[in-house]
């Protein structure tokens, strides 16, 4: 249930037509700041290649990103996040951190804190499942 509200508040906040999903690749695109392949995203994102071939599409008709073939192997593609796209991500990122900062300083940072260790381990938990 937190993370349904947590999703439907962040939603109304981004800017106009941009999904979680979207801001969610740019963001990991910008902070890696390397070039991904579809299969290598879907894999982070433990989606799909079909879902995250709908979201790059989106995203490339926005023009948020780059996507080039590989040059050694013409079956493959690459994806880059391009300067519409990282300014796309930091409006995004500008427009959500005060709905965060707020739960985090009702909730108490060190509440907050203290719960992202057992939040970590869950995940690599459910991660290992796969």
């Amino acid at each position: 249930m937190a993370d349904q509200l947590a999703r439907n508040r962040l939603t109304k906040a981004l800017p106009r037509g941009m999904e979680i999903s979207h801001f969610s690749v740019l963001n990991h695109l910008a902070r890696t700041g390397d070039e991904k392949s579809p299969a290598q995203l879907a894999r982070a994102f433990h989606l799909t290649r079909g879902a995250m071939t709908n979201t790059l599409n989106k995203l490339e008709w926005a023009g948020h990103i780059h996507v080039r073939p590989d040059w050694d192997d013409a079956r493959r593609k690459f994806v880059s996040i391009s300067p519409s796209g990282r300014a796309a991500r930091d409006a995004a990122l500008a427009a959500i951190a005060p709905i965060l900062t707020d739960v985090v300083e009702a909730i108490g940072h060190d509440k907050v804190k203290s719960a992202l260790p057992v939040l970590r381990e869950m995940r690599v938990r459910l991660e290992d499942e796969n």
